[in-house]
């Protein structure tokens, strides 16, 4: 009868810090989606917005990092579920880190702004790149919410797109700068939010890994995608 108590006072503890988890990243999330408007219609107010957001996902970061070290000093927890708890540790670093690249877009944004180049620059790629990066970590947090092991693979082979989006970008900006000199600093600009976008995609497929982590115990970090695949069956 004790243990049955504990294991449902843990499991209580479990759905709480998840709770937390999935608060920080609806948080993050409206990072991006004010990063992604403030990008489309260069508003300095919407960059604003991501930047008041970045203390208090910061301190989600910490408040929850302290609740799982309390967790696992009290609770000692079996393998699957000590798996879970540093999965948890490390879902909530990256969504910091997505919280960070979200804000470097908003402050690249407002420095575009204020120096008058705004409109002059070709954001339609980076917005397409944006869009499918916050879908990305959308996929990842409703994944880890349920261990989707399956969901977790598609996002990894998504990320790719992604990726590719990036590499067609800098070649694009690459070819804009050798036929207009005159575009190399704003196309400079340009490459700097398109890598912070990327880095977003980056995170989101790291959060997919610690889910096939957590439920098939297999590190799949820097393996191909069939030696995933594999891991996963």
């Amino acid at each position: 009868m004790p243990d049955k108590h504990l294991s449902a006072q843990f499991d209580t503890e479990l759905n709480g810090v998840s709770s937390r988890v999935m608060e920080m990243g609806g948080l993050v999330e409206s990072q991006i989606h004010q990063a992604i408007y403030a990008l489309s219609n260069f508003s300095a107010e919407a960059a604003d917005q991501v930047m008041g957001l970045e203390g208090k996902v910061n301190a989600m970061e910490v408040e929850i990092d302290r609740e799982l070290a309390s967790i696992i000093g009290r609770r000692q927890p079996t393998a699957r579920d000590l798996r879970l708890l540093l999965a948890i540790s490390k879902t909530t670093a990256n969504l910091e880190r997505v919280g960070d690249e979200a804000t470097k877009v908003a402050r690249m944004i407002k420095s575009i702004i204020q120096s008058g180049s705004a409109r002059a620059l070709p954001t339609s790629d980076l917005r397409t790149a944006s869009d499918l990066a916050a879908g990305l970590l959308r996929k990842a947090l409703d994944a880890f919410a349920r261990l989707d092991t399956q969901a977790a693979v598609s996002i990894l082979k998504e990320d790719n797109l992604i990726d590719e989006e990036f590499d067609g970008f800098v070649r694009k900006l690459i070819t804009y700068m050798m036929e207009d000199p005159r575009t190399i600093s704003s196309s400079l600009d340009l490459l700097f939010l398109a890598k912070a976008i990327e880095r977003i995609g980056d995170h989101s497929k790291n959060i997919a890994e610690l889910i096939i982590y957590v439920v098939k115990g297999a590190d799949v970090r820097h393996i191909s995608m069939e030696e995933i695949e594999s891991a996963v069956r």
